[in-house]
């Protein structure tokens, strides 16, 4: 099993910058894919940027040229750094790991809020 633990939400201001970490642990030599993902109030969850084990990485739309995926496979982490934040960013930001064979890994959740 995999344990995620998020880190480096809070509230930040418009057309800020913030950073999330996802720290890994337990059967880490099984992950491929690690990931973030997002749930605004009265919405369903949604993808926000996967990184594979090789570094190929994957955004959806809305974050493109905003947020940025990093992954530090020495250290089992996950980074998020979020520039240009939005109030519709606002979310509650979880982290996933995803095995080889499509096991997933989810973490506690992290609070974003973004201030206008």
């Amino acid at each position: 099993q995999v344990q995620l633990v998020e880190s480096g939400g809070g509230l930040v201001q418009a057309v800020g910058s913030l950073r999330l970490s996802c720290a890994a642990s337990g059967s880490t030599f099984n992950l491929n894919t690690m990931g973030w993902y997002r749930q605004a109030p009265g919405k369903q969850r949604e993808l926000v940027c996967t990184i594979t084990n090789g570094g190929s990485t994957n955004y959806a739309d809305s974050v493109k040229g905003r947020f940025t995926i990093s992954r530090d496979n020495a250290k089992n982490t996950v980074y998020l750094q979020m520039n240009s934040v939005k109030p519709e960013d606002t979310a509650v930001y979880y982290c996933d790991a995803r095995t080889y064979w499509g096991s997933d890994s989810w973490g506690q959740g992290t609070q974003v809020t973004v201030s206008s």
